[in-house]
């Protein structure tokens, strides 16, 4: 099925503007991606025609706006291919999921237990375990990696041991798009009886997850970078892996009953849902997962897969720029560090030519110590991108070059 990319940007009303006097190019959708007109329409609607609290009314737009919440979770539960809805709890974000599960582990952690990052995460699956190991005793260990940006495989499995409690993994690097075996890494720690957290902020987008076949404890997403708004985000688990975890916050909605003498918590998700949760976020995702489903998956990943070679065609000859993580089979992230320019001045530069790039180090500090750099310029793909879009970027990427070879 060819990938129509022409049909997908005019649902993008935010692309037909311009920025600086030229057509605005978006190549940072790895942070936070664009809004289709059908995610704008579905909260729009619900502020607009149908808004209450969710659960707990009797009246009709309660049960109305009930509906359209809970519908979110099951589309999360389908696009993850969760076993049941229960599975699925609905948190503000990806970063809030971790911390509800890095702090359930932390109540049953003791001094010398080992947890497992890799030096590629994101600092959200990275702040949060050291946080726990501060609190327990527990110990931090991290598995490398090899240069061409790929998961060092064997030095992980050297580090898995009776010791070893839980492996945290991102899914696909937020800076140099590789995706991880996920299931290979949960099969090995599952062996020597660690649960497995996997960050799927970038891997729900790019790289079609399956929480049955990957066979993990826990898989974290986040609404924003799947064409939906900010302040979303889902938690899977394995309904015993939930069952063990102990509530994160309390307040309404997560108790079954409280009285001067008892407090018993409501079973899974609720028991993690304490509090008014994000209802016109979560119908927001509802409608970006919907949205996301009407289109060719395969088709549109080819699509960026395209873009991204397309970019790296149009730099490979240029010696001075040097292309982080070419790990086989990665996603559509261009990291990048150009000899002699400053990440941020780059970005700046390009951004006078209405390209939209990130600069810095990507929340991913101890990554850009082992490559032996101060930060990078990312351009990411999405679906909405072209031709047209990467041909800007190299246009204005040049442009910047020029401005520091005066």
């Amino acid at each position: 099925m060819t990938f129509d990319v022409a049909a997908v940007r005019a649902q993008f009303p935010i692309l037909s503007r311009q920025v600086n006097n030229k057509p605005l190019v978006y190549l940072d959708s790895a942070a936070s991606a664009q809004k289709p007109r059908a995610v704008i329409a579905a909260m729009t609607q619900a502020m607009e025609g149908s808004y209450a609290n969710v659960h707990r009314g009797l009246h009709t737009l309660a049960n109305e706006t009930t509906e359209a919440f809970e519908g979110a979770r099951d589309r999360v539960a389908a696009l993850l291919n969760a076993e049941t809805r229960e599975q699925i709890v609905l948190t503000h974000g990806g970063t809030a999921a971790i911390n509800l599960v890095a702090a359930g582990v932390a109540a049953r952690l003791k001094p010398g237990d080992e947890i497992i990052v890799t030096e590629m995460e994101h600092h959200s699956n990275i702040v949060p375990w050291a946080l726990a190991c501060e609190r327990t005793g527990a110990v931090l260990k991290w598995a490398p990696i090899l240069d061409d940006g790929s998961l060092d495989m064997a030095a992980l499995l050297d580090l898995l041991g009776p010791k070893t409690r839980l492996v945290a993994v991102t899914h696909m690097s937020n800076v140099l798009g590789t995706v991880n075996p996920v299931q290979a890494i949960t099969e090995a720690a599952h062996a020597v009886g660690a649960q497995v957290l996997i960050d799927g902020c970038q891997g729900a987008v790019h790289a079609k997850p399956d929480v049955q076949a990957i066979g993990c404890d826990f898989y974290v997403m986040t609404g924003h970078k799947l064409y939906g708004p900010t302040g979303v985000g889902a938690l899977y688990g394995k309904a015993e892996a939930l069952e063990a975890l102990p509530p994160w916050q309390g307040g309404g909605e997560m108790i079954e009953s409280v009285s001067k003498e008892r407090i018993t918590y409501a079973p899974p998700p609720h028991r993690f849902e304490a509090g008014t949760p994000p209802i016109l976020e979560a119908i927001g995702l509802g409608a970006a997962i919907n949205w996301l489903g009407g289109l060719d998956r395969d088709a549109g990943l080819e699509h960026e897969h395209a873009l991204y070679r397309r970019a790296v065609d149009g730099l490979k000859s240029d010696n001075a720029v040097r292309i982080l993580g070419q790990a086989e089979g990665k996603g559509a992230i261009l990291s990048f560090s150009v000899e002699g320019a400053h990440p941020h001045d780059l970005a700046q530069i390009m951004d006078r030519y209405g390209v939209a790039v990130r600069a810095g180090q990507h929340c991913a500090e101890p990554l850009a110590r082992r490559l032996g750099i101060e930060g990078s310029v990312r351009a990411s793909f999405a679906l909405y991108n072209d031709e047209a879009d990467v041909d800007a970027f190299l246009e204005a990427l040049s442009r910047a070059r020029r401005f520091f070879e005066r």
